[in-house]
This record gives C-alpha cells, structure tokens and sequence, in this order.
C-alpha cells in the first residue's frame, strides 16, 4: 500500500496547491468510508442459511386435514406432509415419528380391522375405501425434542416372538409394551412355486431385524403363484383383501422372504398354520408397524419353558419335535 506522505511528496512535485490536496484527502477519505461499509453489507456464504429452511419457532406446529383420506391414499397423503415439512425444517420427521406423536391414528387404523368393524354391526368389503383421516382433523407436528424422544424410544423398540408360545411382544429397552397372538409355520415341508423347490415351513428363529416394509402387498398363494383379490372370512362372508403393511425380516443374517403380516382369518392365530410367516390380527399388525421401522431387532426363539401371567412355570407343547 503507498503510503500517505509519498502521496503527498508526488501532488507537491508536480505543483498541487494545499487546498487542492485537502480536499484529494477528504474525497480519499470519503471513498474509503464507502468501500468499508460496503464490504460489511456483503454476506457470509458459509454462515448464510438455506433460503427454504426457517427457525424452528417459525414451523408450523399443526396441520388441518382439507379432505377426507381413505386408506388407500393414506400413505401417499403422509409422505407429502412429512416431504414439505423437511423441506422447510432444520430438523427430520419420518412417518413414523409423526404418526407416534398422534397415537389418535394408530387407534383408527386399529379399529378398520375387519372383525372390529362387524363387532359395530358394520360389514366392510373394500378396506381400502374406508376413511382414515377425516375433514377437520388436527396433525401435530412434533418439536425437535420431541422428535429426538421419539426417535430414541423407537431405536430402543425390539420384538420379540416365542414359535411354540404362539406370541409377539413388543419391548422398549426391558419394559414390555404390547403382547399379540400369532399363528407360525407349519412343522412340515411341501413344494412352493415361489421358491419352485421343497420348502421346510417351520418359521425360522434366530435374531435380526427388520429390513423392508410392504405399504401395499399383493397376496399370492406360495404353493401356485396365484395372486388373490378377495379373502373369505371365517363368519364366512367374502370381502376384498385389506391393504396393511407387512414387514420383512431378515434373520441370522439371511432373508428368506419371512414376512410378519396380517391375516383375514385370526381363527388361525394361536396354531401352527402358515408357509412360515408370522401372522397377527389385522388391528394387531398396525401397532406392530408403528413400534417397528426398517432396522428394528427382532429376536424369534424357541423356548418350550415360559413363565405364565401369574408368574407360573409353564412347558409348552414342542409344536416342531426339536425336542426329539
């Protein structure tokens, strides 16, 4: 930088008057003052935020359904909320966050079950149509507080199935949430065109987790490939079949299609029946869902010596024959 009196030294040498060179200086000045304030106008890239993403106090902290959702647009409707949400916020909601933080949904989706309905004298034959989320209807969005507890509690959320027991528990941490009957595979082999060879059908057990879920699974008969639309019902009624997620396991590190998923027929529940899935009640199967995002452990065991509600020692019936 050229200092000041060198300046001045070259205006006098070529015959700049004082008053001339005051004024040089208060216009110097004057134009580094503006180049100054003009440099701290200009914004820090790097601390700037993204343009879409706003405080959290800004965040809305609800949302008001406009129209009617039936199940069949249920989670397309979720996943367009939860993307605007993100798009906007500093923090992440998922599905099932936000379905835990309205546990009210839960509880609609539990009771469209098929023999919940007809319990309220009420016959159902497309599932799918039924409305889940009405006109009016309040969603709360979670703070991020709530959304860390919530994504916590999830992380801790394991379940846990006893084949001869016939049932599926849901743990948080130590403390047991829920208890549901099942139905398990049959203790036989038979020939499955899906896998076109002699497929063992006892349910598999072992620890793993969950890897996938089904949003929307199509139903197919393992033995011949033939897909079904329709499901009879065991008061003998016919009916469409449901659209509920299934989950897809993995376990000892090897995924063999065994899915836990709902069945149309709880007379099964509580027997030794499937091709090796796990099956539950259809209002069951929506609180396993909610309680189990892709990557939750799953510990499926077979233990004949259980202790009963009343705290009794209890051997079970060895439905497989391991014992022999």
């Amino acid at each position: 930088m050229v200092r000041i009196n060198s300046i001045i030294k070259v205006l006098n040498g070529i015959g700049i008057k004082k008053p001339i060179l005051a004024t040089f200086f208060f216009l110097w000045s004057f134009l580094l003052l503006l180049i100054r304030i003009e440099a701290q106008e200009i914004p820090n890239h790097e601390e700037k935020q993204h343009p879409f993403i706003v405080e959290e106090s800004q965040i809305p902290k609800t949302f008001e359904i406009v129209d009617n959702v039936t199940i069949k647009n249920y989670f397309d409707f979720l996943d367009s909320i939860i993307t605007d949400f993100n798009s906007q916020s500093n923090y992440r909601l998922t599905e099932h966050i936000l379905v835990r933080y309205n546990p009210w949904i839960i509880d609609t989706l539990a009771n469209t079950d098929y023999y919940k309905m007809m319990e309220r004298d009420s016959f159902v034959y497309d599932q799918k149509q039924l409305h889940v989320l009405k006109k009016g209807q309040i969603l709360k969005f979670p703070n991020s507080n709530s959304t860390k507890q919530l994504q916590k509690a999830l992380e801790t959320t394991w379940l846990d199935i006893n084949i001869p027991e016939f049932k599926l528990r849901i743990y948080q941490d130590s403390i047991l949430l829920y208890g549901f009957p099942v139905r398990v595979g049959q203790n036989k082999s038979r020939y499955l065109a899906v896998g076109n060879r002699i497929t063992n059908l006892r349910t598999v057990h072992g620890h793993g987790k969950i890897v996938r879920h089904v949003k929307n699974p199509s139903y197919y008969n393992p033995v011949n490939k033939k897909r079904y639309f329709l499901t009879k019902r065991d008061d003998g009624k016919t009916t469409k079949m449901p659209q509920i997620p299934s989950l897809e396991t993995e376990i000892n590190q090897i995924r063999n299609g065994q899915m836990i998923h709902p069945t149309t027929n709880p007379i099964t529940l509580g027997k030794a029946y499937s091709n090796g899935c796990i099956g539950t009640k259809e209002s069951d199967a929506w609180i396993i869902y909610y309680h189990a995002p892709v990557g939750t452990t799953v510990r499926i065991r077979y233990d004949l010596n259980v202790i009963d509600e009343q705290g009794n020692s209890m051997l079970l019936k060895d439905i497989y024959n391991y014992s022999q």
